[in-house]
């Protein structure tokens, strides 16, 4: 590495033309493919958390973006985990008779719990 070069270290899982993108721009990307199913499967679930932080951190004009892209990463893992979309439909179908949405928007403050004492 010349003195006038910067290494970004990132070591997360990234889009797969991400590295074509990269390399566009004149810059070298580092790359490897991830071969090994539970090392795949960690970084999905890393994925999804960064996604959401972006959603949760993003301008109203780019929540569609991060939404997008946290979208984008629960499709990965709903691949890896052979879950189909009317496993997933029926699964939150019946949470949401069982315990309801969000729709009323409730924020619960705190529960006083009676142990018995």
């Amino acid at each position: 590495m010349r003195s006038s070069e910067t290494v970004e270290v990132h070591r997360k899982l990234v889009r797969d033309k991400i590295p074509d993108v990269i390399l566009g721009n004149g810059d070298r990307p580092d790359w490897r493919q991830i071969v090994n199913d539970t090392e795949y499967l960690a970084a999905l679930t890393a994925k999804l958390v960064e996604e959401a932080r972006e959603v949760q951190e993003a301008s109203p004009a780019n929540r569609i973006h991060e939404l997008a892209d946290l979208f984008e990463v629960a499709t990965a893992l709903m691949t890896e985990l052979e879950i189909t979309e009317a496993e997933l439909k029926y699964e939150a179908d019946r949470k949401r008779a069982a315990r309801g949405g969000f729709t009323q928007r409730i924020w619960l403050e705190q529960v006083e719990l009676h142990n018995g004492g």
